[in-house]
């Protein structure tokens, strides 16, 4: 979502740092790209000016102009002010007596029905149970989609269809949560396409009824600048507590992240990163920071390998990585564990450096690549993938053949397997380093 941004930000990092020791001007002409740059990724002009105003004032000042490191002082700053004003981290609140009631609003479209089916699955990771209430009674499909969800969940779902007004709805599933002992109801409520009064109206006689301790925001962080119109607007009637961004893994240009929270004060409290059910991240606003100024995210990606990776079998790996005997069959399990952990692009931009040396270098890493070399690997037989040396021209043409490429394909999967190898094994020997390693392998 912030690749624009990021790009452009460490090119004027990058400009600062080509100048050794900084004046009052050099600060000045970095801070109006800088500005330019949020302004482009759609961040609100007066979180811009506040933002810009903040680093001025101590980017021009001793701490970096005596600093030996004036360009990283510089960066640092930007750091944390972005950080001030993406908030403090917050989570739901659990507090006081269950079940906690979690009502999920927003505009029609911005995924409110799935987040209320990723939000129940994430409660039942922390062994709390949740109840799903179907209160979208305007929208017949949304009732359906939620018991489906339910259903493909395992999670119950209170649905009394679409005739039944959805104050009553709610009435009713609260009574059921709290003989059912149930930790969470979650409402979905209805959306509309803009808001309008009669939504509200409604929306304030369900908090009437089930006075929620959480009243989450699902907003589109593909709409932008219209999220935060929209953000203001549903604060302003009913009070929200925490705002939920979707679609953050799409191309959005990601300023209603940063806009958002400052703008009403309501803080964001997880990210949709992806279709999968189980894409929902709490939010974490010093790993978003780190991420938009390009420095990774590494936490995030131990989180994500942690859930992905199965502990035994990676020990496994290794030990066959250190002695050389990690094959084809080996690579493909790897292949299918990556994938468990989301979009290879993504994975790429939690790495320091990672995501910027890729482009350079190897910028045809996409996951496009990924799976035609599954189709290559799927396409041998057994005996193939243990021990690749087998492999002569007849069939390496089968393999062409099955997996829909040509045989240079194969070649070149075949070569840069073999190059793997050796890098695995210089490194389990304390070799020349990861970095050197992986240009060379990406190189090919």
């Amino acid at each position: 979502m912030f690749e624009n941004l990021q790009t452009k930000l460490n090119a004027v990092f990058e400009k600062l740092a080509s100048r050794g020791r900084l004046s009052e001007q050099d600060v000045e002409l970095a801070l109006r790209e800088v500005r330019l740059a949020l302004l482009e990724a759609d961040v609100n002009f007066k979180v811009v000016k506040d933002l810009v105003a903040r680093v001025k004032e101590r980017a021009v000042g001793a701490e970096v102009m005596k600093s030996l490191t004036p360009a990283q002082q510089v960066v640092k700053i930007v750091h944390e002010e972005l950080l001030r004003t993406l908030g403090e981290p917050a989570r739901l609140d659990f507090s006081g007596p269950p079940p906690l009631v979690i009502m999920l609003v927003g505009l029609q479209g911005s995924g409110k029905t799935t987040m209320a089916g990723k939000l129940a699955l994430n409660l039942r990771k922390s062994n709390r149970r949740a109840l799903l209430v179907a209160a979208d009674t305007y929208r017949p499909a949304a009732v359906t989609q939620l018991e489906v969800l339910g259903k493909q969940l395992d999670i119950p779902v209170h649905s009394e269809g679409t005739r039944v007004p959805p104050p009553e709805i709610v009435s009713h599933a609260l009574r059921r949560a709290r003989e059912g002992a149930y930790d969470a109801v979650i409402l979905d409520t209805a959306g509309r396409l803009q808001i309008n009064e009669e939504m509200m109206r409604e929306l304030e006689q369900i908090k009437a009824i089930a006075k929620p301790r959480e009243i989450l925001l699902v907003a589109d962080a593909m709409t932008g600048q219209e999220a935060v119109n929209v953000a203001r607007g549903f604060h302003e009637r009913v009070g929200l507590t925490g705002l939920i961004l979707t679609k953050v893994d799409g191309d959005a240009r990601g300023g209603a992240a940063i806009s958002m929270r400052e703008v009403t004060g309501v803080p964001i409290k997880f990210l949709g990163v992806g279709e999968k059910l189980d894409a929902l991240e709490p939010f974490h606003p010093d790993r978003l920071a780190t991420r938009i100024l390009g420095m990774g995210d590494v936490l995030t990606l131990i989180e994500k390998a942690g859930d992905a990776i199965d502990r035994a079998e990676a020990e496994k790996m290794s030990r066959k990585l250190v002695k050389g005997e990690f094959n084809l069959e080996d690579f493909l399990k790897q292949l299918h564990q990556i994938k468990k952990m989301g979009p290879l692009t993504q994975l790429l931009d939690m790495i320091p450096g990672m995501g910027k040396m890729t482009k350079e270098i190897a910028p045809e890493v996409t996951d496009k690549q990924f799976r035609q070399i599954e189709a290559i690997i799927n396409s041998m037989t057994l005996e193939e993938r243990r021990d690749p040396r087998i492999l002569n021209g007849s069939r390496k043409r089968r393999i062409a053949r099955g997996s829909g490429v040509t045989v240079t394909d194969v070649n070149d999967l075949l070569n840069q397997f073999r190059q793997m190898q050796r890098l695995m094994k210089q490194l389990g020997q304390g070799g020349r380093g990861l970095r050197g390693g992986l240009m060379d392998l990406f190189r090919g």
